[in-house]
């Protein structure tokens, strides 16, 4: 009793083994039934839990087989209809509430849950593949309740309503273990707090699935071979920065290698990496755990962000006594990094005779493949200076589905800029040459702006996710 992987049907008598429900809430779908039990495949990297937990469940003997989370998606979509919650629905407090939320928000795969009161209603809003959807309203009378009972889980002070606080959370539910950074702010009507869910589950980390093409893929795995030096990867916030450097420390890691990361906050927990958690609060900066580390023989060192000279120069001294750093900061532009270390105080000469390479990133959201549109370009659609390539003849629209929750997209996909300093750009560096457009012509290195219509033109993303690309 097979399926048919090209049509994505499953036999009504197989798919009725399994609710919709438990599809959804599990992340599985049955492959085939026998008397030695029921196959079901999964995207679950917590295999052992969930074996167990689904045995009890369906109380019949299971058989795992793992697949991709983009297969397993297209199964769903295709033969169950997700119960999912609507849009203003009335969350109530129960003892279960937190795990409920968290549930719908993992379901969804939503990174944030904002509780926000104000003065007549209180609401829960989803980040969604970077943008916010309201997911629940919350009675006035409640409010208090709910709040309350998280920051007595992230160990805050309930009595303390008039400064900010933070908090975590850890959570093992149905096999999915994740942390939860909780950030309470007081505002006008009430405490706001933010949940920031930080998944355990670092298989997903993959270079090759983050959205590089062949060439910038190949010009990254030859900037992280060096023994020494620095990559610096840049972007504004939630740009992806921090997923890119995991997946880069994923592939680097094996036993003949000593890896130490400092970062606020720890997001993946990467098996045999040490990691470590600033604590500012008690002088456990960036620049201090640096010095640190240069005493614990590493081979690499990622540092969550370079914010300051002191910083910088730290991490020059760690890639000058032989050791590979890894880190992020804030910058526009692969090249636009070479001058925010020069406007830190760093010595050219220094920055040249140590970055490796350096990358600037930016997330766009991709359309839904089962409801986008096509339709013709219209030049209008494009900032006012941006001249519209001759080809480019048609684009695509987010209409929305029930598939991708009515936003008209799903998921998310990096831009990548990719710049290797080369010898020939370490004299301009050096002379504090900070132009170098002919150099990036000449060596046809992809710019942002040039991926970003790409994406367009082949139907991954639309004109308004790269609009502010296109303004530069």
């Amino acid at each position: 009793m097979n399926m048919q992987p090209e049509t994505y049907n499953i036999p009504p008598n197989l798919q009725q083994k399994i609710t919709a429900e438990q599809a959804f809430h599990y992340r599985i779908i049955p492959v085939k039934d026998t008397k030695s039990g029921i196959t079901l495949k999964t995207d679950s990297n917590a295999l052992k839990n969930l074996l167990a937990e689904l045995q009890i469940v369906l109380d019949t003997p299971v058989i795992l087989e793992k697949c991709d989370s983009e297969e397993l998606r297209k199964y769903l979509s295709t033969n169950y209809r997700q119960a999912r919650p609507k849009a203003n629905a009335q969350l109530h407090y129960t003892s279960d509430f937190l795990e409920k939320i968290l549930i719908d928000a993992k379901q969804l795969g939503s990174s944030d849950i904002h509780f926000e009161p104000y003065e007549k209603r209180c609401r829960v809003r989803f980040r969604l593949d970077g943008k916010l959807i309201e997911q629940f309203n919350i009675p006035l009378e409640e409010y208090p309740t709910i709040i309350n009972k998280i920051k007595i889980k992230a160990d805050l002070d309930i009595a303390e309503k008039r400064l900010p606080q933070d908090g975590r959370i850890s959570v093992n539910t149905h096999g999915n273990e994740f942390d939860i950074r909780v950030s309470s702010l007081p505002t006008l009507h009430g405490e706001k707090l933010v949940l920031r869910i930080l998944s355990k589950d670092s298989g997903a980390l993959d270079l090759g699935a983050l959205g590089f093409t062949e060439k910038e893929l190949n010009q990254y795995k030859e900037g992280i071979r060096n023994p020494n030096g620095i990559v610096l990867i840049s972007g504004p916030t939630g740009s992806g920065k921090t997923t890119t450097l995991y997946a880069t420390l994923k592939h680097l890691n094996n036993d003949q290698t000593n890896i130490l990361t400092v970062e606020d906050p720890i997001e993946y927990t990467l098996e045999g990496i040490n990691q470590v958690q600033l604590k500012e609060n008690i002088g456990l900066d960036f620049a201090s755990t640096l010095r640190t580390f240069l005493r614990q023989d590493p081979d690499i060192v990622m540092v969550g962000e370079i914010r300051d000279v002191k910083t910088a120069n730290m991490a020059i001294r760690a890639a000058l006594t032989g050791h590979l750093v890894l880190s992020t900061i804030h910058t526009n532009s692969a090249w636009a990094t070479v001058s925010r270390l020069i406007d830190m105080g760093v010595p050219s000469f220094l920055i040249a005779s140590t970055l490796n390479l350096s990358v600037a990133q930016r997330l766009v959201r991709k359309l839904c493949d089962d409801c986008k549109k096509e339709s013709k370009i219209d030049p209008m659609l494009f900032p006012e200076n941006f001249m519209v390539p001759k080809d480019l003849k048609m684009h695509f629209e987010a209409i929305g589905c029930n598939t991708c929750h009515h936003t008209g997209y799903q998921g998310r996909k990096a831009i990548y800029e990719i710049l290797p300093i080369t010898r020939e750009l370490m004299v301009p560096i050096k002379e504090n040459h900070l132009e170098i457009n002919d150099y990036q012509i000449e060596k046809q290195i992809g710019s942002l702006k040039n991926n970003a219509i790409q994406l367009v033109r082949d139907g991954t993303t639309t004109i308004d996710e790269v609009y502010s690309l296109l303004t530069n």
